[in-house]
């Protein structure tokens, strides 16, 4: 089978599409035949050396995939034929990848493989950002960083569905009409006085909840913009840096730091990721749809990684054999 195999270090030009061995089955894995593969900021730093999880080459990226069950063990509830999603954590960017039957869940009928790999990391994380670790309540407002991304994208799309007021925020121009066809209320540039705009958009008095998937140079500006009480969720550092914070501006007006580490928390408590499957599959039963994902094939994978790392890319973006 074809697959994009990762011979080194070095960003999107140390991917090569190359004949590897067909996945083999077993007694604990279920076989997809992959009809779309999601691609996320993490795995184009995965390919780079700078993630926190670090693979030595060769190896197949890709953590995100949708398709048909090929085989499955006997006592497993999914069948050859049934149309799946999975977070797969490694592999996914070839033509059959294995994964482990709790990983998995059955594809909703009216969605493509394509939309509904864009339903995966980056909702879930929303999810489990907005919901759990950042308590969000209707009526509330959520100012999201990086919007027209795929963890901004979602990070709208989901407040919007939690019965929040969104703030978006866009640093390239061409974006702003994408990101206010996801939904936001108001939609400014992330430009110098960024922060006075937020502050006029709120009647001074500042956003509830700030989803920062940048880091940065915006990290000290997005605690500014917090209200009394207001949280700052960390989802990731797309700007390069790592921000530290003066722990005295966090006392003075009751504001909260909240790291989001979705996979490591689902890997500390197991079973959990059905949880917010689940409160992701309620939103998308209610009438949640992501927005149309930027399509490349398999064989353009180097291509699409260098969009996504040069910021061509709006939503989500996903290789499909």
């Amino acid at each position: 089978m074809k697959a994009l195999v990762a011979q080194e270090l070095t960003g999107p030009s140390g991917l090569n599409l190359t004949d590897v061995d067909e996945v083999g089955g077993g007694d604990d894995v279920v076989v997809i035949d992959v009809g779309a593969a999601g691609v996320s900021f993490p795995d184009l730093l995965l390919l780079r050396g700078e993630y926190q999880l670090r693979l030595e080459p060769p190896f197949i990226p890709g953590m995100e995939v949708a398709g048909v069950v090929r085989s499955a063990p006997y006592e497993s509830e999914f069948k050859p034929g049934q149309r799946v999603t999975a977070l797969s954590m490694l592999g996914a960017w070839a033509q059959q990848v294995a994964v482990q039957p709790a990983n998995l869940m059955r594809t909703p009928d009216d969605l493509d493989d394509a939309e509904s790999v864009a339903l995966l990391g980056n909702y879930q994380t929303m999810y489990f950002a907005l919901a759990k670790r950042g308590a969000l309540r209707p009526g509330e407002t959520v100012l999201v960083l990086g919007s027209a991304g795929g963890v901004g994208t979602a990070a709208v799309q989901i407040a919007k569905a939690l019965g929040a007021r969104v703030i978006a925020m866009v640093h390239r121009p061409h974006a702003v009409e994408f990101v206010e066809s996801l939904g936001a209320d108001v939609v400014l540039p992330l430009t110098e006085g960024w922060l006075e705009a937020v502050k006029d958009a709120t009647d001074g008095r500042g956003v509830d909840l700030v989803v920062d998937p940048i880091g940065g140079d915006a990290f000290d500006d997005a605690i500014r913009a917090l209200a009394v009480e207001g949280r700052l969720l960390v989802i990731g550092f797309a700007a390069g840096g790592i921000p530290t914070v003066k722990v005295n501006r966090l006392l003075l007006r009751n504001v909260a730091v909240i790291g989001v580490g979705y996979g490591e928390y689902v890997n500390r408590k197991p079973g959990s990721q059905s949880v917010f499957e689940f409160g992701v599959a309620e939103l998308v039963k209610a009438g949640l749809r992501p927005p149309p994902p930027m399509r490349f094939p398999l064989s353009k994978g180097p291509e699409a990684l260098q969009a996504l790392a040069d910021g061509g890319v709006l939503g989500k973006l996903v290789l499909e054999p």
